[in-house]
C-alpha cells in the first residue's frame, strides 16, 4: 500500500467531521427555542458574542499582518510561502472558534425549552449535538487544514524548506489561540465576578437573576472564553500535536530510504484519520441512560478510544511492513497507547480533583463553614496535590513512549518520534473530547436562560445538573490539552535542537552559565504571564463591579425587581468587551516576543529559556485549572443543599473561593498551555534566523 493513501483518508476524515458537524447543527436549529422572552435573552447573548469575536479577530489581525510580514522578511523559506502558510493556520483557527461559538449561542435557549419539555433525557443530547458542533469543526478544520498544507507544499509544489512552511501552519493557529484564550479569559471572568460578587453577595439575588445588569455578559463571556477561546485552543493543540513528528522526522530521518520518512511522514495522518472516524461513532454513544449524566458523556470517549486502539493495531504493522530501519513496530504502536492512556488518566486526576462525585470538592465545601480563607487554602492544597499526581502519569508516559520509539526504530532519537507520537494519542479522538467540553458552556447558558426567563424551578434544577457535570467536562478537556502540551512542546523542543544543528547546539548543559540564565528566565516567565492575565481580570472586574453597584443604586426599583424596570446590560458587554481587547495584547505579544529576542542573543539562552518554560508552565497550568474547577463545583455543591445552601454563610464564602478560581481556571491557566507551545514552535520557525 502506498503510504502516500493516508494523506487521502486524513482529508477525507476532515471533510467527514466538518459534515457530521453540519449535520448536528441542522439538528440543534431544528429544536425549539423556547418563548418570545427566551429568544430575546438567547439573541442578546449572540449579539454581544459576535461583537466581541469581530473586534477581537479585528485587533489580533494586526499582530497576525506584523508576523507574517517578519517571517517574510526574516526568513528565506517564508517568501512567500511561509508567510501564506502563517495567515492560513491563523484563519482556520479563527474560523473554528466562530462556527463553534454561532451554534453555541443558538443552542443554549433551545436546551432550556429542551429541559422544560423533557428533562435531562432531552436536554444532554441536545446540548451534547451543540457542543458537538464545536468539536468536530475543530477537529475536521485541524486534519483537513494540515493535510491540504502537506499535500499542497510537499507534494505539489514540492518546496525544499516544505516541513518549515508547514510548521507556520501551527504557529498561525497557536497566534489565534493565544489571544483567544486570554481575550475570552478575561471577558469572561470580569463578567462572572461582577455578577458574583455584587449579586450573590452584596444584593442577595439568586445567580443569574435578571435584575443583575452584568448577567448577560457573563453568559456572553461563556461563550467567548469556553467556547471560542477553548476551541481555538484545542484547534492548536491538535495541529501543534500533528506537526511535531511530522517535523522532527523530517530532520531526524534524513538519512532514512525515502519509503521510511514517508511511513513516519503519515503516521500521525493515520492516527488523526481513525481517531476521527472513532469519534464519530463515539457521539452516537453520547444519549442518557440508566447510570450518572458523568458515565453518558463518558461512555462515547470510550468507545472512541477503544475504536482508535484497535484500528491502529491493525493499521501499524501495515504501513511500516517490509520497510528498512524498522525493529519493532509494536513499540511505535505502544506510544500511541501511551498517549492515549495519559490523556485518559490526566482527564481522571482532573475529574477527582474537580467533580463533586469525589472526596475532594466535598472536603472544599466543608471548608466553607469556617470561612472564605480556609476555602481558598483548600483549593490551593488541592491544586497543587493534583499537579503532583499528573506531572508523575505524565513523566511516566514519556518514559513509555520514549522507549517504544527506541524499540521501533534503529535510528538516533527514534525515542523522541515516539514521545512525539503519543501527543497524538493525547488527542487523537479530540472531536468527541472537544463536544464533551463545549457542551457545558451550553448548558450553563441554558440556566442562566432558565432564570431571567422565569422558567419552572424544575427546569433550573435540570440545567444546574448539566453546568455542574460541564465544570468537570472542562477541567478533564483542559486537562487534555495540558497533557498534550507538555509532551508536544517537548517533542518540538527536541525539533528546535535539530533545526538549530547539533554544531550550534551539541547539548543543553546547565552548567553553561547561558542556559542557566535562560531556565531562570524561562522558569520564570509562566509565572509573569499568569500575574499579568490575573490582575487584568481584577481591573476589568473593578469596573465591573462598579457598574454594577452604580445600575443598582442610581435605576429605580432595578433591585427590588419593579416590573418593566430592566438593567442596561450593554454597558456591562462594553465593559468586558473593551477590557479584553486591552489587556489581551502585552501578555500574548511577550509570549512570542521573548524566545524572538533570546534566540538572536543566544541560542544556547533560548534552550534553557524553553525548558524552565515548559516545566513551570506546565505545573501552574494544571495547578490553576484543577483549583479553580474545584472551587467552582464547591460552591455549586452548597448550592445544591449542603452546609445550608444558598445564602448561607458557609456559601457566601464558597463564592469567595470560586471568584478567585475564575481567572485561575479560565484564563491563566487554560493559555499557559498555549504559551509552552507558543515559545517553542516561534523559536523553530526562526531557528534558521538565530544560527544564520
Amino acid at each position: 500500500m502506498d503510504p502516500l493513501i493516508w494523506l487521502y483518508i486524513a482529508m477525507a476524515a476532515g471533510v467527514g467531521a466538518l459534515v457530521l458537524a453540519g449535520i448536528f447543527t441542522k439538528e440543534v436549529y431544528a429544536a425549539p427555542p423556547g418563548n418570545d422572552r427566551m429568544v430575546e435573552l438567547m439573541q442578546d447573548i449572540r449579539a454581544g458574542a459576535m461583537a466581541f469575536l469581530r473586534r477581537e479577530y479585528t485587533a489580533v489581525a494586526g499582530f497576525v499582518a506584523v508576523m507574517a510580514v517578519l517571517i517574510f522578511v526574516l526568513l528565506d523559506w517564508g517568501r512567500p510561502w511561509g508567510a501564506i502558510a502563517y495567515i492560513f493556520g491563523a484563519v482556520l483557527s479563527a474560523l473554528a472558534g466562530f462556527i463553534g461559538m454561532r451554534v453555541a449561542t443558538a443552542a443554549n435557549a433551545r436546551t432550556a425549552q429542551a429541559a422544560m419539555e423533557g428533562g435531562i433525557n432531552k436536554a444532554l443530547p441536545l446540548a451534547f449535538r451543540g457542543g458537538a458542533v464545536m468539536g468536530f469543526t475543530v477537529a475536521g478544520l485541524g486534519l483537513l487544514g494540515l493535510s491540504l498544507g502537506y499535500f499542497f507544499f510537499e507534494v505539489v509544489l514540492e518546496l525544499e524548506d516544505a516541513f518549515s512552511v508547514i510548521t507556520a501552519i501551527g504557529l498561525g493557529a497557536s497566534t489565534i489561540a493565544l489571544f483567544s484564550r486570554v481575550g475570552g479569559g478575561i471577558y469572561t471572568k470580569a463578567a462572572d465576578i461582577g455578577a458574583d460578587l455584587v449579586g450573590k453577595i452584596e444584593a442577595g439575588i439568586p445567580e443569574d437573576d435578571p435584575r443583575n445588569p452584568a448577567v448577560i455578559a457573563d453568559n456572553v463571556g461563556d461563550n467567548v472564553g469556553d467556547v471560542a477561546g477553548m476551541g481555538a485552543d484545542l484547534f492548536e493543540s491538535y495541529v501543534g500535536s500533528l506537526i511535531a513528528p511530522i517535523v522532527f522526522a523530517s530532520f531526524a530521518f534524513s538519512a532514512a530510504s525515502e519509503g521510511f520518512r514517508l511511513a513516519t511522514f503519515m503516521y500521525p495522518l493515520l492516527i488523526a484519520a481513525v481517531g476521527m472516524g472513532a469519534s464519530v461513532i463515539g457521539s452516537f454513544f453520547v444519549k442518557p441512560g440508566k447510570g450518572s449524566l458523568a458515565s453518558a458523556l463518558h461512555k462515547g470517549t470510550w468507545v472512541a478510544a477503544g475504536l482508535t486502539v484497535a484500528t491502529v493495531a491493525i493499521l501499524t504493522p501495515i504501513l511500516f511492513s517490509g520497510l528498512d530501519g524498522v525493529e519493532n513496530v509494536w513499540g511505535l504502536f505502544a506510544s500511541v497507547v501511551v498517549g492515549l492512556v495519559v490523556g485518559l488518566a490526566i482527564g481522571q486526576i482532573s475529574e477527582v480533583f474537580t467533580s463533586d462525585h469525589y472526596r475532594v470538592v466535598k472536603q472544599i465545601a466543608a471548608q466553607a463553614e469556617t470561612g472564605p480563607a480556609t476555602v481558598a487554602l483548600a483549593g490551593i492544597a488541592e491544586g497543587m496535590r493534583s499537579a503532583a499526581f499528573s506531572v508523575i502519569v505524565v513523566a511516566a508516559g514519556m518514559a513509555g513512549a520514549y522507549a517504544g520509539g527506541e524499540a521501533a526504530f534503529v535510528f538516533d532519537n527514534a525515542g523522541i518520534y515516539g514521545i512525539a507520537i503519543a501527543a497524538i494519542g493525547v488527542l487523537a479522538t479530540l472531536g468527541i473530547t472537544v463536544a464533551v467540553d463545549a457542551y457545558g458552556p451550553i448548558a450553563d447558558n441554558a440556566g442562566g436562560i432558565a432564570e431571567m426567563a422565569g422558567l419552572p424551578a424544575e427546569v433550573r434544577e435540570t440545567t444546574d445538573a448539566l453546568d455542574s457535570l460541564g465544570n468537570t467536562t472542562a477541567a478533564v478537556a483542559k486537562g487534555f490539552a495540558i497533557a498534550s502540551a507538555a509532551v508536544t512542546a517537548l517533542a518540538l523542543f527536541f525539533t528546535f535542537r535539530e533545526a538549530v544543528g547539533r554544531d550550534n547546539l551539541p547539548a543543553i548543559d546547565i552548567l553553561d552559565i547561558r542556559v542557566m540564565v535562560g531556565l531562570f528566565i524561562g522558569g520564570m516567565f509562566p509565572f509573569l504571564f499568569a500575574s499579568m492575565t490575573i490582575k487584568a481580570v481584577g481591573r476589568a472586574a473593578f469596573e465591573m463591579i462598579e457598574e454594577v453597584r452604580r445600575q443598582f443604586r442610581e435605576i429605580p426599583g432595578l433591585r427590588e425587581g419593579k416590573e418593566g424596570v430592566r438593567p442596561d446590560s450593554a454597558r456591562c458587554v462594553d465593559i468586558s468587551t473593551k477590557a479584553a481587547l486591552r489587556e489581551m495584547l502585552l501578555p500574548g505579544t511577550l509570549a512570542v516576543a521573548l524566545p524572538i529576542v533570546t534566540g538572536f542573543i543566544s541560542v544556547e539562552a533560548l534552550g534553557g529559556l524553553l525548558a524552565g518554560a515548559l516545566i513551570t508552565g506546565f505545573l501552574l497550568a494544571i495547578f490553576m485549572s484543577n483549583a479553580g474547577g474545584a472551587w467552582d463545583n464547591a460552591k455549586k455543591f452548597i448550592e445544591a443543599g449542603a452546609h445550608g445552601g444558598k445564602g448561607s454563610d458557609a456559601h457566601k464564602a464558597a463564592v469567595v473561593g470560586d471568584t478567585i478560581g475564575d481567572p485561575f481556571k479560565d484564563t491563566a491557566g487554560p493559555a499557559m498551555n498555549i504559551v509552552i507551545k507558543v515559545m517553542t514552535i516561534v523559536s523553530l520557525i526562526f531557528a534558521s534566523a538565530f544560527v544564520g
